[in-house]
């Protein structure tokens, strides 16, 4: 028996000695006076989501590692995993299952790789100065996770005693119950096994709102004990913040999709702002997106969704506030729906996207006013003589401003500035063209595009 396995018992029976308490899994705290401390690297940094299985046709940690010195050349900061954990064979969703039904919280998928292949993995990452954090489910497990047989008891049962799932069409994974505190710590031991052997910087916590939050406050602070960690939560209360460094900007993405639709307008975005502004800490840090291993599967690509303004609509997410997702085959223009549960292997290729988000992430990087969180920039609405079609703000930080106008609409618009006080010289992102911005300065834009400026 390996000495993983021998440190797992020998804690797991320590801790059925702990007493239970009782708290309702759906509940958040509404109010806490715990503040999270966000690490000093992710001020500026730009998020990356591998979906591994369908990454390569190897679909392993040693393939994907090939693509590290094209990731770093991009710009990427931070390396985000899909769950790198066994999949549960019984009731599994298609030939290869899904990542999210996890059969062993302390284990490797062999598909992917082994432990030291993914040691590897993460010491290039960190060689290349950049960061990695890995997905993890806390939820739900799989039918045959190993937590079935040794604790049966840490699962919520239907009347008649069985083993049930947390929503009935995930009919995978069976619910937890996180009112058995053995639980939770055996949670926080797993959590804290990846940080201390593999040293990765965090993780992204999926459906973490069906998770209590003192379980995650909990966590953080253990997670803290032994490095500065990163946590992104699959959530979006303003109170995930006591325990997490970012949540879903769900509301931008919808909206973005409604805009080009046409069902929403430039005012809508106004009005969230206005009530982003209002109900998240100043340090509050959103991921903005287009598109992730979710909507790319079940929703449609950026191409299905967002047509002829994918690429306005990317550069809006770079920069506004908030940290930018990127994902797989994203900047080698993904235009297919990659299969949740077989193999699907992205097409790479040679895109003007690649220069695309090059080169913004690298203007997010020199600009301070494009920085995440308090590091960065607020932004300031500027009112233009066509609020019905055009979005247009500044942001500045100290003595650094970047002004962004974006053309929502399909027709090509021509307008002013109205009242903005701006009045100075700045320079086009992409055409290096000298501006003297101010009210009386005629701006045009084609449909659907875009307008950055930096002074």
């Amino acid at each position: 028996m390996n000495k993983k396995k021998l440190i797992m018992m020998a804690v797991l029976s320590g801790l059925l000695l702990f007493n239970c308490h009782t708290e309702d899994k759906s509940m958040i705290k509404e109010k806490t006076d715990v503040k999270t401390v966000h690490p000093a690297w992710i001020k500026d940094a730009v998020i990356y989501e591998v979906n591994l299985r369908q990454y390569s046709e190897e679909g392993t940690f040693n393939a994907f590692s090939e693509h590290l010195p094209r990731l770093k050349a991009l710009g990427v900061d931070l390396i985000w995993l899909m769950p790198i954990h066994p999949i549960g064979v019984v009731n599994r969703k298609g030939p290869l299952g899904s990542y999210y039904s996890v059969k062993d919280y302390f284990a490797i998928n062999p598909d992917l790789g082994t432990e030291e292949d993914f040691r590897n993995l993460v010491n290039q990452i960190h060689d290349l100065d950049m960061h990695i954090i890995i997905d993890w489910v806390a939820n739900h497990t799989s039918w045959d996770n190993t937590f079935t047989k040794s604790h049966p008891e840490w699962y919520t049962k239907s009347k008649d005693g069985k083993f049930v799932p947390p929503v009935s069409d995930w009919t995978d994974v069976i619910d937890l119950d996180y009112s058995h505190e053995a639980l939770q710590d055996t949670m926080i031991l797993a959590l804290k096994y990846w940080v201390q052997q593999f040293d990765i910087d965090g993780y992204r916590c999926d459906i973490a709102e069906m998770v209590p939050l003192t379980f995650w406050e909990k966590a953080r602070t253990e997670l803290d004990k032994i490095k500065p960690v990163f946590m992104l939560a699959e959530g979006e209360k303003p109170e995930l913040y006591s325990a997490f460094d970012m949540t879903y900007d769900w509301d931008t993405y919808h909206l973005l999709n409604d805009i080009y639709a046409g069902k929403k307008s430039v005012k809508d975005i106004n009005t969230l702002f206005t009530k982003e502004n209002k109900h998240y800490p100043p340090d509050a840090i959103r991921m903005k997106f287009t598109t992730n291993h979710d909507e790319n599967s079940w929703n449609g690509t950026v191409f299905e969704r967002l047509g002829d303004a994918v690429e306005t609509f990317a550069v809006y997410t770079m920069t506004i506030p908030g940290m930018p997702l990127i994902y797989s085959g994203q900047e080698a223009g993904l235009d297919k729906r990659l299969d949740f549960f077989s193999k699907d292997v992205i097409d790479w290729k040679e895109h003007r996207f690649i220069d695309i988000y090059s080169k913004f992430i690298n203007l997010k990087h020199q600009h301070k006013a494009l920085w995440n969180g308090a590091a960065g920039g607020k932004m300031t609405v500027l009112n233009t003589t066509d609020n019905k079609n055009i979005f247009a703000f500044l942001r500045k930080k100290e003595e650094d401003e970047v002004v962004c106008f974006f053309n929502f609409s399909a027709k090509n618009r021509q307008f002013n500035l109205l009242k903005s006080g701006i009045n100075n010289t700045y320079t086009s992102i992409d055409s290096d063209k000298i501006i003297q911005l101010n009210d009386t300065y005629s701006i045009d834009i084609k449909p659907w595009s875009y307008l950055v400026l930096t002074n």
